[in-house]
């Protein structure tokens, strides 16, 4: 109907669930949000959302928070099993196309992702940020897919790289560059830019190829037939 506000159902009301209820809220979504423990609202008490205690993957559950009008659903709670099952049930049972579960292990999160499930691999993300906080420099990424499969670096342009295209920088690092950051500004590529001292590179890779690209780069990979 058209001025029918969109409704999500948000499942788990700990810090992320409040926060994902308000963030629909804030883009106008009506939001029922559900969880076992009752206690667990005093987090969206400023919200006016609807309120549904009980298991999140019961139907019951689900019919009370109005799954059947739902746009979305997300299954955010402390427990893979039941964020998956929810995930599963809402689109296999009631046909919503949107959905989302937090899944804490990585080769869980691979696995429904591949089902058409997207999914956030909470532990491989966090590992991933911090490093990137920590160390960098070093081994750290940008970002990271929820299966920890592919994953985006950022690498500054070593002097032997200085001089050679977008193209031949890929072909000797076996890379995808999709962005350099030049004097604080970053730009999409094209294959013949010319890399400049002082350029930053955006690549995408293989998680498992980092340590062997940081290598390359050590090691001085210029590319051939690349200089202007």
């Amino acid at each position: 109907m058209s001025g029918e506000r969109l409704h999500a159902v948000v499942v788990g009301c700990g810090r992320v669930g409040a926060g994902l209820a308000q963030r629909l809220h804030d883009r106008d979504y009506s939001v029922a949000v559900v969880d076992v423990d009752g206690g667990a609202f005093r987090r969206v008490r400023d919200l006016p959302v609807e309120r549904v205690e009980g298991v999140g993957f019961d139907r019951a559950t689900m019919l009370a928070a109005g799954i059947e009008r739902a746009a979305a659903v997300a299954a955010v709670t402390s427990g893979d099993n039941t964020n998956i099952i929810v995930a599963r049930t809402a689109r296999e049972s009631f046909g919503v196309s949107n959905v989302f579960a937090r899944i804490a292990d990585p080769r869980r999160a691979a696995i429904y992702e591949r089902l058409g499930i997207p999914t956030v691999a909470s532990v491989s993300l966090t590992v991933e940020m911090a490093m990137r906080w920590v160390l960098p420099e070093a081994s750290a990424v940008r970002w990271i897919d929820p299966s920890s499969r592919v994953c985006l670096v950022e690498r500054a342009v070593s002097p032997a790289m200085v001089g050679t295209t977008v193209s031949a920088a890929e072909s000797s690092l076996a890379v995808r560059i999709v962005a350099v950051t030049r004097l604080g500004s970053a730009m999409t590529v094209n294959p013949t830019l010319v890399l400049q001292e002082g350029d930053s590179l955006f690549a995408a890779l293989a998680t498992d190829r980092v340590d062997e690209l940081d290598a390359t780069i050590a090691g001085g990979a210029s590319g051939t037939g690349g200089h202007a």
